[in-house]
C-alpha cells in the first residue's frame, strides 16, 4: 500500500482519509520523540517519577515485550518489584508451557553434525553419490535431462551448491528484480530434476536447508510470545545483536540452531567473560568472521590466496555474495584473517573509542590462529557424512564444532594494550586476551552504555552508566547487577523514560501479538512481516547488528509498512496467526451491539493502557458508527500435541518446498491493506490503535 493508491480509491475516501490522518499523526508523533530524545532534563532537576500503573506498563514493556490481557492486574497483585526479580532469576519461573510450542521444531534440539546429516544442499549431495557411483537412476536421468547449457550460465556457483539466500535476506540486484525467477543456470530450477531431489530427500527422511533458519525465527517469535521468562528473551535479542551473525553466509545456516541454544540462552544474564568465551568458541562466530581459516603464517601449508587480505571484512563481504561463492577444495584458506580480532574490540568489547592499535588488532589475531571448526562447511560435511567408516562416524558426531589445532597456531609471544603474552601458551594466549577484554574499563562502559540505551533512553544518561560501568568492575561483569542497578535507578523509573523507546519490528510485531491475547505459530508468514518492516531475524549482513536508535526506524515508508501490519494482523490476513478480538470484550456476545465510546474505552485500555492523545481519540471515534458487532473468528490451527504444526514441515510433504531454493521456495504474499477493505469497524478500530503513536512506543 502506498499513499498514491491510497489517494486514489475516491470511493473510500472517508476511510482512506481518516487512515491518512493517523499515519500522519503516527509519523508527526514519532519525529517529536525523536527530536526530543537529544534532549536532556536539567542535571539538578530531578525526573518525575513513574505512578504505580505506569511503573507496571513501563516494566512490562521494557523487561518483556509487552503485556497480554490480565498480566497489568497479576504485576498489581505481585509487586511490581518481586516481579522483577523475578525476571531477573528466570529459573525461578515455570515455564513449560512456552516450550511446549516448540515440539514439533526438531531442529532445535539437534546437534550440528546431525542438522548436516539431515538437511544436506542438494548439490553437495548428489555430488558425493555420484563420485561413489551411488546416484540412484531416477536422479541420474534427471541430471542428463536437465536444461543443457544452464549449469554454467548468469550463477555457476549457485549451480554448484545448489544453494539460495532466504528471500528476506537476498541483497537487492538492479539486474535482476525478480531473484525468484526461474533461471537455467540452478538445475533445481528444472521440474524433472527438482521433483526427483525431492522424492529422494522423502525417502531417505531428509529435509530441506530452509528448515534451519525457518525454525529458529520460528522458535524466536514463539518464545518472545509465550515466554513467562520474558526478560530472558530481550536479552537473548540483545546479545544475539550484539553478537551479530548473518544467516545466509554459507555454513553458517547449519551452525546458528547451536549459536542460539548454546552460546547465548545459556549466558544472557551471567558473566560477560563467560559468554565472550562462549561467542569467542561458536563455530557461527568462528565461520561468520572468517577466523575458522585464520592460521599462523610460519605453519607448513599452502599460500594464502592473493585477495585474503583485501581489508578487514573483505572475505565477510565477499563470501555473502552467492557469486563468489567457492567449494573447500577452491578455498586455500591459508594466513592471518583479522576479521574477528577486529570485530572483538570494537563490537563486542571496548567499543571504537576503546584505545585499541591496528597493532593491537594484529596480535590478537595472532593470538586465536587455530580456533577453528571440525568440518566447518556445512554441505561439504553433509555430503561426507553419508559415507560409511571412521571418517563418516566422526562427521556424524563432531561436524560442527569448536577445536584448537596447535598445529597452526601462532604461538610466539605478544603484547596486546601493553599486556604481555608470553611464548607457546597455545590456546591459552586466546584465554589471556578474552580476560584482559573483559576487565576492562572500556568494555565496563561500553556494555554499559548499550544495556542503559536498550533499556532507558536512545540518549543513555551519562550518570546512569558510570554507576551501571561501575557495577561491571565490582562483579567482574555480571549481567544480572548491571540489569538491577539499571532497573531500580531513578533514571529507569522517571516519567522521562516512559514510552521514550520505540519498538523495533520485532519488539512491534510480539507486542501485538502478545497485547491482543492471539495464537501464532511464529511462522514465516509473520516473520516476512517483520522482515518487511526492516529487521529480519538473522538477516543483518555486517557486524554491528541493528540499530538500538529510533532514528534508523522511523520513516514514512517504515511507518506505513507499521499500519499494514496492523491491519493485517487485526483483520486475521496473517496466514498461521489467529486474533480473536471478542476476547477482549468481555462479556460481549458475537452479533450484539456494543456501545462505540465503551469499546474505543475498552480497546484503548486493553492495547495503550487508557493513554492516548484527544486528536487520536477523536479521530478514532469517527470512524465508528454507532451500530457495531464482532467479527467472525477463523479456525484454531494446532497439531496433537498442543504445538502449532510446522509449516515448513507442511509445505515439504506438499511439494510446495524444494529441497535446493528456487521457484518453489515457500512465498506468501504480503497483503498490503487500506482500511477502505475492512468493513467491520471493531476490526479497524483495533488496527488503528496498533499503528497510533502511543502503542508505537514502549
Amino acid at each position: 500500500m502506498n499513499i498514491s493508491r491510497i489517494q486514489s480509491e475516491s470511493s473510500t475516501s472517508r476511510q482512506t482519509g481518516a487512515f491518512l490522518l493517523v499515519a500522519t499523526l503516527l509519523i508527526s508523533t514519532f519525529a517529536a520523540s525523536v527530536g526530543a530524545q537529544s534532549m536532556q532534563a536539567p542535571a539538578n532537576k530531578p525526573a518525575a517519577k513513574l505512578n504505580e500503573d505506569q511503573r507496571i506498563l513501563h516494566a512490562l514493556n521494557r523487561l518483556g515485550f509487552g503485556s497480554r490481557p490480565g498480566d497489568v492486574e497479576r504485576v498489581k497483585a505481585m509487586g511490581v518489584d518481586k516481579y522483577i526479580e523475578l525476571q531477573l532469576n528466570p529459573e525461578k519461573i515455570e515455564d513449560s508451557a512456552s516450550e511446549a510450542k516448540l515440539q514439533n521444531l526438531e531442529t532445535l534440539r539437534m546437534s550440528t553434525a546431525e542438522l548436516y546429516e539431515k538437511y544436506p544442499q542438494p548439490g553437495q549431495l548428489l555430488r558425493q553419490l555420484q563420485k561413489r557411483d551411488a546416484l540412484p537412476a531416477d536422479l541420474a536421468a534427471a541430471r542428463d535431462n536437465r536444461v543443457k547449457g544452464g549449469a554454467n550460465a548468469a550463477n555457476p556457483n549457485q549451480a554448484k551448491t545448489g544453494e539460495a539466500m532466504p528471500t528476506e535476506m537476498q541483497p537487492a540486484n538492479p539486474n535482476n528484480p525478480n531473484p525468484n525467477a526461474a533461471n537455467d543456470a540452478n538445475p533445481m530450477n528444472n521440474p524433472q530434476y527438482r521433483q526427483a531431489v525431492m522424492e529422494y530427500f522423502k525417502e531417505n527422511n531428509l529435509r530441506p536447508a530452509q528448515f534451519l533458519t525457518g525454525e529458529l525465527q520460528m522458535s524466536r517469535i514463539l518464545r518472545a510470545v509465550y515466554s513467562e521468562r520474558q526478560l530472558q528473551e530481550v536479552m537473548v535479542d540483545f546479545w544475539t545483536n550484539h553478537f551479530n551473525v548473518f544467516a545466509a553466509k554459507g555454513a553458517d545456516r547449519w551452525l546458528l540452531p547451536s549459536y542460539d541454544r548454546d552460546t547465548i540462552r545459556p549466558h544472557t544474564l551471567g558473566k560477560f567473560y563467560d559468554l565472550l568465551l562462549a561467542d569467542a568458541q561458536s563455530p557461527a562466530m568462528l565461520f561468520y568472521l572468517d577466523n575458522f581459516q585464520s592460521v599462523s603464517p610460519n605453519s607448513q601449508l599452502p599460500q594464502q590466496r592473493p585477495d585474503a587480505r583485501r581489508g578487514p571484512l573483505a572475505n565477510l563481504r565477499m563470501s555473502n555474495n552467492p557469486q563468489d561463492q567457492r567449494p573447500q577444495q577452491q578455498q586455500q584458506r591459508r594466513g592471518i584473517n583479522e576479521n574477528y580480532a577486529r570485530e572483538l574490540m570494537e563490537l563486542h568489547t571496548l567499543g571504537v573509542d576503546g584505545g585499541y592499535t591496528q597493532k593491537d588488532v594484529q596480535e590478537v589475531a595472532r593470538c586465536f590462529t587455530g580456533w577453528t571448526i571440525i568440518a566447518p562447511r556445512g554441505a561439504g560435511a553433509a555430503a561426507q557424512a553419508v559415507m560409511n567408516g571412521p571418517m563418516g562416524d566422526m562427521l556424524r558426531k563432531q561436524a560442527g564444532t569448536f577445536i584448537f589445532r596447535p598445529g597452526v597456531h601462532d604461538n610466539g609471544e605478544k603484547i596486546v594494550l601493553g599486556h604481555k603474552i608470553p611464548a607457546g601458551g597455545g590456546i591459552k594466549d586466546g584465554y589471556m586476551v578474552l580476560d584482559i577484554l573483559a576487565h576492562h574499563p572500556a568494555t565496563a562502559k561500553f556494555i554499559a552504555t548499550k544495556l542503559v540505551r536498550r533499556f532507558v533512553s536512545d540518549d543513555p544518561p551519562p550518570a546512569l552508566v558510570d554507576r551501571v560501568a561501575q557495577t561491571y568492575m565490582k562483579t567482574e561483569g555480571d549481567i544480572r547487577e548491571m540489569l538491577r542497578t539499571v532497573f531500580y535507578s531513578p533514571e529507569f523509573n522517571s516519567l522521562d523514560a516512559y514510552r521514550a523507546k520505540v519498538k523495533r519490528p520485532f519488539e512491534l510485531a510480539v507486542s501485538a501479538v502478545r497485547t491482543l491475547g492471539a495464537d501464532t505459530n511464529g511462522g514465516p508468514q509473520l516473520h516476512q512481516w517483520i522482515a518487511r518492516m526492516g529487521q529480519p531475524l538473522y538477516g543483518f549482513q555486517t557486524p554491528n547488528g541493528y540499530s538500538d536508535v529510533a532514528e534508523n526506524w522511523v520513516n514514512t515508508g517504515a511507518l506505513l509498512e507499521r499500519m499494514n501490519f496492523a491491519l493485517a494482523l487485526v483483520s486475521n490476513r496473517i496466514p498461521g496467526t489467529r486474533v480473536d478480538l471478542s476476547k477482549l470484550l468481555g462479556e460481549s456476545k458475537m452479533g450484539a451491539s456494543i456501545d462505540k465510546e465503551k469499546l474505543l474505552d475498552r480497546f484503548v485500555t486493553l492495547i495503550v493502557g487508557g493513554e492516548i492523545s484527544a486528536k487520536t481519540r477523536a479521530t478514532l471515534l469517527k470512524e465508528l458508527s454507532d451500530q457495531i458487532t464482532l467479527p467472525p473468528m477463523p479456525p484454531a490451527q494446532t497439531t496433537s500435541n498442543g504445538a502449532p504444526a510446522n509449516p515448513f514441515e507442511v509445505a515439504f510433504q506438499r511439494g510446495n518446498l524444494n529441497p535446493g531454493g528456487g521457484p518453489q521456495q515457500q512465498q506468501q504474499q504480503l497483503a498490503r491493506m487500506s482500511p477502505a477493505a475492512i468493513d467491520n469497524p471493531v476490526v479497524k478500530l483495533a488496527g488503528l490503535i496498533l499503528g497510533s503513536p502511543e502503542f508505537q512506543r514502549q
